[in-house]
């Protein structure tokens, strides 16, 4: 895709949908009209049918928009496996190019099956990224947070790019250091991490479609950071030190030692899954907050509330919208549609977070709602997002120091256009506030 190319889908412009043959999630410009969609698919067509869009030319794909039926699905992986088209660049990648083969060896070897994913969770990742690994950054989290803070708390006039200095830099920062990478290399690190998501970004349609030359031209960059992380690797087994990587080489996982392949898949999982995603979202928790001053003001008044705002931002503007990671191993029927043996299911997490029936008034930031951490963001169940741990850990610190050493955010007069990111990741391009410093 060239540079104008991209430009075009960065500038797509799109009609709000006014009834169902209006809907398509995946067309440019349409997510500033997602919510809008959900409202239709949910009323209309909970199960929704893309043609030619399954494992093959000749099966479908579907859309799947209701909490009650997203989370039977994930809960059942025999019925509803991962799907065995190449997707994610396989099929482009050469014998010498480390980029995706790596991470898909690993996963072949580490975790096959359902009962050894568990254990790929619970023996490496959990300990560092988990909630019961997550806490022991809480210090190292805090210091970062208010570094960036003071690089701007006492500018005049008091205005900040809150995206370019402090949601992107934080998950940046904090992910370089659980996985012991040098810090002088955050610039280029940043540049391999915007390639991790940029099927996500720039892919068309539910299954992120690259073009060959595309799919070339990333599987290069990705090849350039799996080489690095390569070298990471060998680094820590000669010096290890704290961190996840030197972990990683030295556990013992189900009675062995990981191979060097399997350690860099792992590592290049958690650092697609720790950047953007968190970004997104306190990105989009900072906008909420700026739109309602009386929000702000509640949980200035009692920070306790922080925990559960930030469950209400996560499921409000979930950053991963979907995802088609499951396809059906038989025939189904789902709410009177029958789903043929190998379609490819589109998971609309974004959806099921804004189901009424789940979630009375979706839109609605309610800081006393029973359910909001059932909310289907990280996904549930088995397959679970390994990161979710430091990912909540870093939004609820953030906002325990700003809540702090701010009285409050406004949105700049006149910078900001509140556009996103195209793709299925709900991402602001940027996000100009005025904030007032702490008395």
């Amino acid at each position: 895709m060239t540079e104008t190319m991209y430009q075009e889908m960065i500038d797509a412009t799109a009609e709000c949908p006014m009834k169902l043959d209006d809907v398509d999630l995946f067309a440019p410009g349409q997510q500033e009209h997602w919510f809008d969609s959900y409202k239709i698919l949910h009323e209309e067509a909970p199960v929704l049918r893309i043609p030619g869009e399954g494992t093959t030319p000749d099966t479908d794909g579907f859309v799947i928009t209701k909490y009650e039926d997203i989370a039977m699905i994930i809960r059942d992986p025999y019925t509803f496996p991962q799907p065995t088209y190449g997707g994610a660049g396989l099929e482009h990648a050469e014998d010498d190019d480390h980029s995706v083969l790596l991470d898909a060896m690993a996963r072949n070897t580490l975790r096959p099956n359902m009962e050894l994913h568990k254990q790929h969770r619970i023996q490496l990742t959990d300990p560092w990224v988990g909630a019961t690994g997550a806490p022991r950054h809480r210090p190292m989290v805090t210091r970062y947070v208010d570094e960036l803070i003071d690089a701007w708390i006492d500018r005049q006039p008091s205005e900040i790019d809150f995206v370019e200095e402090f949601a992107a830099p934080l998950p940046q920062m904090v992910m370089t250091t659980i996985l012991g990478f040098p810090f002088e290399d955050m610039p280029q690190l940043r540049v391999w991490g915007q390639a991790q998501v940029r099927r996500f970004v720039y892919g068309k349609g539910h299954r992120n479609l690259m073009s060959d030359k595309e799919e070339a031209e990333n599987a290069h960059d990705l090849g350039e950071f799996m080489e690095y992380v390569q070298a990471q690797v060998t680094r820590k087994r000669q010096d290890p030190q704290d961190d996840m990587t030197t972990f990683l080489t030295q556990v013992e996982y189900m009675g062995r030692k990981l191979t060097d392949s399997e350690v860099v898949g792992v590592v290049f999982g958690m650092h697609i899954g720790g950047l953007e995603t968190t970004q997104y979202a306190i990105a989009a928790e900072a906008e909420l907050l700026a739109r309602e001053p009386d929000l702000w003001n509640a949980i200035k008044a009692d920070r306790s509330r922080i925990r559960f705002f930030v469950e209400e931002g996560l499921r409000i503007q979930a950053p991963t919208q979907g995802l088609s990671t499951r396809m059906t191993a038989k025939d189904v029927e789902m709410r009177g549609v029958t789903i043929p043996k190998g379609s490819i299911l589109h998971l609309r997490y974004g959806a099921a977070n804004h189901d009424p029936e789940e979630f009375p008034c979706p839109a609605d930031v309610d800081l006393a709602r029973a359910n909001t951490g059932r909310h289907m963001t990280f996904s549930q169940g088995i397959r679970v997002c390994p990161g979710a741990g430091i990912s909540r850990l870093e939004q609820n610190i953030a906002w325990e120091r700003l809540f702090e050493r701010l009285d409050g955010l406004s949105f700049t007069p006149g910078l900001n256009d509140f556009r996103h990111q195209p793709g299925i990741m709900l991402g602001l391009w940027d996000l100009n506030l005025t904030f007032e410093k702490a008395k």
